[in-house]
């Protein structure tokens, strides 16, 4: 049984490729019915955010093959060629799996390292594999420990007191384009949590106007209200970039929303005063030719690592913390799943003596029916109570010894000691 985990992300793929990777929420047939259907797979877990997609998956035999199945469904997804996938792809096995998918969980592998978006993005892929049947025992206790390592990493570092949210570096970065956010307009494109993280650090910056446009209104409405903004409609984008200074679009658009005619056209209009767009969608909401029009300063999500980088000393010191409590968690499910190749063997030698009980006591049936219904209980509780008590240490000591990587030798041992390949032969045979 293998445990393979396979991705790219913003630090191996360019946006154009994690763009056509990307799967819009709510539309279209969920990876998982596909990966599923892989002959193989026997549990599967997606995860898709504007900054990674990755497959986590158990396979019990053909590994290569599966991976290469599971590498061929990614490629066709993107439209991609083989080999610019395989330029971009990573996987990792078994135990670096675990760790890796750990990594994530708790935001040590995002662009803003302590990032708190990521942990709910890992839940609900978990609740979604959950629904289409794709977490069984293996991935089910991966992603608990997973959830777990996260909580652990979040209460016992500072981590997330250094992190930043996307929505904070795009603030940022228009503060080094303004100089200062002072009567700054502003408009949001997007009604979700990064849309209002960024509209309250911009306040804190002293803008004096926010409007947010949503595909649904009466979410853009609600998020306005709770900050005094202004909600608009997606349809009247084209009208309020005429009187905006600062854009930043974080939709899950399929498509642009915002063209390179659009804003020409408010450009024009607003006499072309300089107009900063911010476009931390995947995939993008802002047609990338924008950029080439003068007084526009175009950026997207890979643009902002480098604020990112600014902010990576001050955080290294409890990222460190956090992988001293990753190695922690990782040690302790590696020493569950390594029992789990005791637990044949344990079967085996449990279904072995209860056949020698019944054996024996049938043998013995003739002088037993002598006995009185109490005594003969008696006497079978007695005999399992001896069987279990001798059992009990050879089965503790295979567990004990199974919890690492070296348990093969002793689960082979006994499993020759008590002759159990000898009842699996006749059980063949029969």
């Amino acid at each position: 049984m293998d445990i393979i985990l396979l991705g790219l992300n913003h630090k191996t793929a360019p946006l154009d490729i994690r763009e056509n990777l990307s799967a819009p929420c709510g539309e279209g047939r969920h990876p998982l019915h596909d990966i599923r259907e892989i002959d193989g797979v026997q549990e599967a877990f997606f995860l898709s955010t504007c900054n990674r997609i990755e497959v986590l998956f158990r396979v019990d035999r053909d590994t290569e093959e599966v991976i290469s199945r599971v590498k061929e469904f990614l490629r066709q997804k993107g439209a991609l060629p083989a080999e610019e996938l395989h330029r971009c792809i990573y996987v990792f096995f078994n135990e670096q799996a675990v760790r890796h998918l750990f990594r994530v969980a708790a935001s040590l592998d995002s662009m803003v390292i302590g990032e708190p978006q990521i942990l709910g993005q890992v839940k609900e892929a978990y609740r979604e594999a959950v629904e289409l049947h794709g977490a069984g025992i293996i991935l089910n206790k991966i992603i608990h420990y997973a959830l777990r390592t996260a909580k652990r990493v979040r209460t016992e570092t500072k981590i997330a007191s250094h992190a930043v949210s996307v929505g904070y570096i795009a603030v940022e970065l228009a503060k080094k384009i303004f100089g200062t956010l002072a009567k700054k307009s502003v408009l949001l494109v997007g009604a979700g949590e990064m849309a209002e993280l960024a509209a309250r650090h911009l306040m804190e910056n002293g803008t004096t106007r926010i409007v947010i446009a949503n595909r649904t209104f009466e979410n853009a409405v609600q998020i306005a209200d709770r900050l005094k903004g202004e909600a608009a409609r997606l349809q009247d984008l084209e009208r309020h970039l005429q009187n905006t200074d600062i854009v930043i679009t974080s939709t899950g658009a399929a498509n642009y929303i915002i063209s390179k005619q659009m804003v020409a056209s408010a450009l024009f209009r607003r006499r072309n005063r300089l107009l900063f767009l911010i476009d931390i969608a995947v995939p993008r909401d802002i047609d990338p030719e924008a950029a080439s029009l003068d007084n526009v300063y175009l950026y997207n999500i890979d643009d902002l690592q480098d604020i990112v980088d600014e902010n990576r000393v001050m955080r290294q010191r409890e990222a460190e913390r956090a992988e001293d409590i990753i190695t922690r968690e990782l040690c302790a499910y590696m020493e569950w799943f390594n029992t789990l190749e005791a637990v044949p063997t344990i079967a085996s030698l449990k279904d072995k003596t209860d056949l020698i009980i019944r054996h024996e006591w049938e043998r013995s049936a003739s002088w037993l029916q002598t006995l009185p219904d109490d005594d003969r209980h008696r006497i079978k509780a007695l005999l399992a109570a001896v069987v279990n008590k001798i059992l009990h240490d050879p089965f503790v000591g295979l567990k004990e010894k199974t919890a690492d990587q070296n348990g093969k030798a002793y689960i082979a041992v006994m499993r020759e000691l008590f002759n159990l390949e000898e009842k699996s032969s006749e059980k063949s045979s029969e």
